[in-house]
C-alpha cells in the first residue's frame, strides 16, 4: 500500500509532530493519536485530521500521529506534506485561517537594522520569534532547510505566515534557487510575505524570473500589497555585478552579502577581522547606494561572541551598511544599540534640522550652521539620523517643540 509520511518524532520534539499516512483499499480512517497534549486538545486534534483528510478525498487510511505539542498551523503542515507525498499529483493546498495579526504591512523605506533568520522547517523557532522584536524575520527555505525536507518546508512556511504573529516585524522569506525558489514563490506569494530574499544572485537575470514570477501571482490572486526583494550577493561574479543586481528591478528594496558563500567561492577562509571581504562588502554598500536601495551586511556567526558582534556591527556601520543578519535571538538587541545614533550625532543632526527648518521658513535658499554653509547632503544625513533617533527610542517624536 501507498505510504506517505511528514514531521519529526521522538522525545526531544517541541512544538511539533509527524504524522504517518497509509492507504487502504477499504474500511475507512483508522486513526491513532499519541499526544503530549490529549487531555485538552486530543478531540480538536482528531478533528483538525479528519477534516484534512476529508478535504483531500482521503477515505481508507491508517494514519497515525505523533504529537509533541504541535500549533494548528504546524499540525496542517505537516498533513499536507505527508498526503502530498502520498501522492506527489496532488495540487490542492490546506490553508488554515489567515490570522488578522498576520496581515499588517511593510515600507520601501522603513529600518532593516536586524533580520533574524529561522530554519523555515523548525515551527518551534517561528512561534515566539517576534518577541524578541527584530526588524524582520526570515523564514529560511534555503541553506536550513536539508534538501529532502524542502516540501514540507515550504508548506510550513506558507502555514506560519498566515498563522504566527510576528508582532510587527517584516515579513522574510528566503527562496531556494532556479526552478525550486519559483515553485517557493506559490507558496509564499499570496500569504503576506513582505520580501523576498534572492539567494546566490549572479546576474539581472537571477532578479528579473523572480520578480516576474511574484508580479505574476500578484496579478493572478489580485494580491495588491507590495512584495519587496532583497538579492544576495554570495560569489565573486556577484560581488562585481552589484550595481547591476541591486538596479534590476525596482521592487528590490534592500541588498546584502553572505560571506560563507563568498570567502569558499574566492578560495579562502572567512575570519573574524574581515580582510578577505572587505573588497566585496564595499562593493555591495557602494551598489546598493548607487541604486538607491539599503546595504546589509552579512551575519555574525559566532551567537557567544558579544563583544566581537558589537565591534563587527560598528564596522558595519563606519562602511556604510543600514543593518545586519543575525542567526540568534540574543544577537538582536546589540546589533539594535550598536547601529543607533550616538548622542553627540543626534545633537548635531538636530541642531542641522533645525537650521534646515529655519531657513526654509524664511525662504532661504541656502542653511547655516554658525558660520558654516550646510550642504544638501549634510541635511539628509541628519534628516536620517533624527528618524533613526526616533524609531530607537533616544529621541521623541514632539523632539522640536521641548525646550
Amino acid at each position: 500500500m501507498a505510504k506517505g509520511e511528514a514531521g519529526k518524532r521522538g522525545k526531544g520534539v517541541r512544538s511539533d509532530c509527524w504524522i504517518s499516512i497509509e492507504k487502504k483499499k477499504s474500511g475507512g480512517i483508522a486513526l491513532k493519536v499519541t499526544s503530549k497534549v490529549e487531555s485538552m486538545y486530543g478531540d480538536s486534534i482528531r478533528t483538525t485530521i479528519q477534516e484534512g483528510l476529508k478535504f483531500f478525498g482521503i477515505t481508507d487510511a491508517a494514519v497515525e500521529l505523533e504529537d509533541r505539542g504541535a500549533l494548528p498551523f504546524g499540525l496542517i503542515a505537516r498533513l499536507e506534506a505527508a498526503v502530498r507525498r502520498l501522492n506527489p499529483a496532488e495540487e490542492k493546498q490546506l490553508l488554515p485561517e489567515m490570522f488578522s495579526e498576520c496581515t499588517y504591512a511593510t515600507t520601501r523605506e522603513r529600518m532593516r537594522r536586524s533580520r533574524l533568520y529561522l530554519p523555515g522547517n523548525e515551527p518551534k523557532f517561528a512561534v515566539n520569534a517576534g518577541i524578541h522584536h527584530p526588524d524582520g524575520i526570515i523564514l529560511d527555505l534555503e541553506d536550513s532547510v536539508h534538501p529532502s525536507e524542502k516540501d514540507a518546508a515550504r508548506v510550513m512556511v506558507r502555514n506560519a505566515l498566515r498563522q504566527v504573529d510576528f508582532m510587527g516585524s517584516e515579513r522574510m522569506v528566503r527562496i531556494n534557487q532556479g526552478e525550486m525558489g519559483l515553485l517557493d514563490l506559490e507558496f509564499v506569494v499570496p500569504h503576506n510575505v513582505h520580501i523576498i530574499l534572492i539567494p546566490k544572485c549572479e546576474s539581472v537575470e537571477d532578479v528579473k524570473t523572480v520578480d516576474a514570477k511574484v508580479q505574476e501571482i500578484r496579478k493572478r490572486d489580485r494580491i495588491d500589497s507590495d512584495v519587496f526583494l532583497m538579492p544576495i550577493v554570495e560569489s565573486a561574479l556577484g560581488a562585481l555585478r552589484a550595481y547591476d543586481i541591486a538596479a534590476a528591478s525596482p521592487n528590490t528594496v534592500a541588498l546584502t552579502i553572505g560571506l560563507e558563500d563568498y570567502t569558499a567561492d574566492i578560495g579562502t577562509r572567512r575570519t573574524t577581522e574581515g580582510r578577505e571581504s572587505f573588497w566585496a562588502r564595499s562593493q555591495v554598500v557602494n551598489a546598493a547606494r548607487a541604486a538607491k536601495v539599503q546595504p546589509i551586511d552579512t551575519v555574525f556567526s559566532d551567537v557567544q561572541d558579544m563583544d566581537g558582534l558589537r565591534e563587527s556591527v560598528i564596522e558595519a556601520k563606519s562602511l556604510g551598511f543600514d543593518g545586519k543578519g543575525c542567526i540568534h535571538p540574543r544577537q538582536i538587541g546589540v546589533i539594535h544599540e550598536a547601529f543607533a545614533p550616538a548622542d553627540a550625532e543626534i545633537e548635531r543632526a538636530k541642531r542641522i534640522v533645525l537650521a534646515f527648518q529655519d531657513a526654509e521658513s524664511r525662504g532661504l535658499g541656502v542653511v547655516s550652521l554658525g558660520s558654516k554653509m550646510i550642504d544638501p547632503p549634510v541635511v539628509k544625513r541628519a534628516l536620517h539620523t533624527v528618524d533613526q533617533a526616533i524609531a530607537t527610542g533616544k529621541l521623541d517624536e514632539d523632539w522640536r517643540d521641548q525646550k
